[in-house]
């Protein structure tokens, strides 16, 4: 079966997909002590935690405590809309897909990606591209990154000569930047632990980059600071904030933690600053899944076409090993009795290629039929017709 256990935006605000996401650690590892498993990938983003499992049907008996599991045509249904960013918190956003890609190749990687969910997220990423294409899911500023600009323009007013301080300049960081871009900001000053990598992107937006070491003294007069790092723990406290931040500023200041885990703690709040984090994005979400609600029905029609050949296409994945037995056994034999008639034709002027092509021909219309009925069995799940076919073909030298 086809498991997929997850935790999102949907169903637990930020505090609790920071504690589950251990606890999905924890689960997956049980599972892997208790069952076979063949597959996995995961997948973790700013507002969610995935794990997809190819594994024996089984019994599941654990204490799910608030994850969602989904399997089969749900789980698989569930990984086709997430690649169109309909499971998105900003719907139609591009990143998903991209964190689809890089979980697979990092996944395939370390052999722990096999055919199935090979077969799975290669559909995957197809329809996400598709669906793009088709529609307008993605059209304008979809991303985290813009929904926190928006937010802090929300709380501000016009963004127009302030002070921006992005912490972090990975693929979320620079969401964030470009976005600001279009704001004709005072200045857009870039932290990242790299320094190399801040430059980089500080360069690209007009903006300037600092070590991470002196993020104290940029933040003494910022008006707004995006954090979005990869960092395990909360880099920014109300201490240090005290420490680096004069008291008439700090009630001024906007600070917008899209990290997860989250990079600013609570306690940050109780100084007069005027701190979010991702679950302050629904609003902004909501308006714009109302703006692509058609766009969205479109996509669910290209979803649905295309699960029904994903589960087809898996239902042939089954019985692939029985055609491959079939078509390695009639090529040893055929190549056999090739050469036994080449023998005893003797000289045939080089005409070898003749019978080679024509025994070919012989084998391939012989088992046609056989490995099509075998296909629309799989298709139909008709396991007593897989059963026998099994049965017939195992170790059987035809």
């Amino acid at each position: 079966m086809i498991l997929n256990i997850r935790i999102d935006h949907k169903t637990a605000d930020i505090n609790k997909i920071e504690e589950s996401t251990s606890k999905m650690d924890e689960i997956f590892a049980k599972m892997q002590e208790e069952h076979h498993v063949q597959e996995f990938i995961q997948i973790k983003t700013c507002n969610r935690a995935e794990i997809y499992l190819v594994m024996d049907e089984c019994s599941l008996d654990y204490q799910w405590n608030g994850l969602v599991v989904e399997k089969n045509e749900k789980a698989l249904e569930h990984v086709l809309k997430l690649s169109c960013g309909l499971e998105s918190m900003i719907i139609g956003e591009d990143q998903i897909l991209g964190q689809l890609k890089e979980a697979y190749k990092s996944s395939v990687k370390t052999s722990c990606c096999g055919q199935v969910l090979g077969t799975v997220f290669t559909k995957a990423i197809h329809v996400g591209q598709a669906v793009r294409k088709k529609t307008r899911i993605n059209q304008g500023s979809v991303s985290i990154g813009s929904a926190a600009v928006n937010l802090a323009e929300s709380v501000l007013g016009d963004l127009k000569c302030k002070k921006v301080l992005v912490i972090g300049a990975g693929k979320m960081g620079t969401l964030v930047a470009k976005a600001l871009v279009e704001k004709h900001l005072k200045a857009i000053v870039v932290a990242n632990r790299t320094y190399d990598r801040a430059v980089c992107l500080a360069k690209e937006l007009g903006g300037s980059a600092i070590h991470f070491d002196r993020l104290s003294r940029a933040m003494e007069d910022a008006d707004v600071v995006i954090s979005a790092t990869g960092a395990p723990h909360t880099i920014l406290t109300a201490e240090k904030l005290k420490a680096a931040v004069p008291p008439e500023n700090l009630e001024k200041m906007v600070m917008i933690d899209i990290a997860n885990p989250r990079d600013i703690d609570e306690d940050v709040g109780d100084l007069g600053v005027r701190l979010y984090n991702i679950d302050d994005l629904r609003g902004i979400a909501d308006k714009n899944k109302k703006m692509r609600e058609s766009e969205a029905e479109e996509a669910e029609k290209i979803i649905a076409e295309e699960l029904e050949l994903l589960e087809k296409s898996l239902r042939h994945l089954e019985v692939e090993p029985v055609i491959a037995q079939i078509r390695s056994q009639a090529e040893a034999i055929r190549l056999r009795e090739t050469e036994k008639a080449i023998r005893k034709l003797g000289d045939i002027d080089g005409k070898e290629k003749v019978v080679d092509d024509l025994t070919k021909v012989v084998v391939d219309r012989v088992f046609l039929n056989i490995i099509h009925n075998l296909k629309e069995a799989a298709e139909h799940d008709d396991k007593a017709v897989l059963k026998t076919a099994k049965y017939i073909f195992k170790n059987n030298r035809l």
